[in-house]
């Protein structure tokens, strides 16, 4: 089963390289590493290039990147990683052989936060549990999902914040999603930066809106600065 890893970024200059060094591994092994770009002023692409199979670019948003990016993967199955997470150890074993096991056919990963703030495990546990129980998975779990499967759907959604969200709801339709229970290293600068309390009390506020019907694009405006969204 092999792999098409797609990532999205936007001016990540600073991190990008530590970012795909791990995935070589992966590339050496036969899977697909696709960074598709929505436009970043700095370096990004420039130094994404030697450590990716394609780098391409696009419009700006994620839901579009990842769409461009999937259009152009050969693999069986697509894996929408964020430029400031890494992937578990053995990642491409883990979903080969628990989406048949399992008779899944779209998945995700438990998340833990890079910092150490104690709250952040908390944090980061009430993120897994909700999504165990609800079936819906985030962007910052990697989410993975067979190439037919996401196109028969359409692929994510053309809107400004909660694509992950709104595929999840198509998805569940095939099935619930597989629940790995390996853990993404994700980066916690959204918390650290606003706050823990005040960043999940926002994320809660948005997702809330979002059921009642909000226009993704008010959402992102009142995201704000304090989580870039490529």
């Amino acid at each position: 089963m092999r792999l098409s890893i797609i990532i999205p970024m936007l001016d990540e200059a600073a991190g990008i390289t530590a970012a795909l060094a791990p995935l070589q591994a992966l590339r050496r092994a036969g899977h697909e590493l696709i960074v598709v770009d929505g436009g970043s002023a700095d370096s990004s692409a420039a130094l994404a290039a030697p450590l990716a199979d394609r780098v391409v670019h696009s419009a700006p948003g994620r839901a579009r990147q990842m769409n461009t990016g999937a259009r152009l993967a050969g693999g069986e199955v697509l894996v929408f990683l964020h430029a400031d997470s890494v992937l578990p150890n053995d990642c491409a074993r883990l979903i080969a052989e628990g989406l048949p096991r399992r008779g899944r056919r779209w998945g995700r990963f438990d998340v833990r936060l890079s910092g150490r703030h104690p709250a952040l495990r908390l944090v980061e546990a009430l993120m897994n549990l909700r999504s165990r129980l609800s079936g819906i998975a985030t962007g910052d779990q990697a989410n993975f999902v067979e190439r037919r499967l996401f196109e028969s759907v359409g692929g994510f959604p053309d809107i400004a914040l909660m694509e992950d969200i709104a595929l999840s709801r198509v998805l569940k339709r095939s099935g619930r999603p597989l629940c790995l229970r390996e853990r993404v290293i994700t980066s916690s600068r959204r918390w650290e930066n606003r706050g823990i309390a005040a960043m999940v009390w926002l994320m809660w506020r948005l997702r809330l809106a979002y059921f009642f019907g909000a226009d993704p694009r008010a959402l992102l405006r009142r995201y704000g600065s304090g989580g870039k969204k490529s």
